[in-house]
């Protein structure tokens, strides 16, 4: 089996994620009213929710400049392709899975703008999870001579 993924959609999906990151701000402020939510935790609690937050963001930004920075090599099918597009497939798999199981995404504040933007998110996410399928597919066929 052999898959062909193109450049442009790697590079697209990569886009996406950074803009999930420099986004991600916004949302919580703004759509979830996040912050004050927070502050009802006690302190230690709101720190580690804090962090958290920065690491998803950061992942998110990180995954993104690899895929716009590093395109070609997360399609080479070595063992570095195999285990990081693994990686990166498995926590926007993840990530689709746990937002249809867990979040009641009917709180959602019902202005259009928020309606379309989740809509608009939902689509990045499943985007990122299917690429980053087809790329962990691809190399580890190709690497394992499957």
């Amino acid at each position: 089996m052999n898959l062909t993924i193109p450049n442009w959609l790697i590079i697209l999906s990569g886009a996406g994620q950074i803009f999930t990151a420099l986004i991600y701000p916004y949302i919580r402020h703004q759509v979830f009213d996040w912050y004050n939510d927070v502050k009802q935790l006690k302190p230690l609690n709101q720190e580690i929710c804090k962090t958290y937050g920065r690491y998803i963001q950061g992942l998110n930004f990180s995954f993104g400049l690899i895929a716009i920075l590093f395109t070609n090599e997360l399609k080479e099918q070595s063992a570095l392709a195999v285990a990081l597009t693994g990686l990166i497939a498995a926590y926007w798999v993840g990530k689709v899975a746990t937002q249809i199981a867990y979040y009641p995404m009917y709180q959602i504040p019902q202005r259009t703008l928020f309606k379309v933007g989740s809509y608009g998110m939902n689509t990045l996410f499943v985007l990122f999870a299917v690429v980053n399928s087809l790329l962990f597919i691809h190399n580890f066929l190709g690497h394992y001579k499957i």
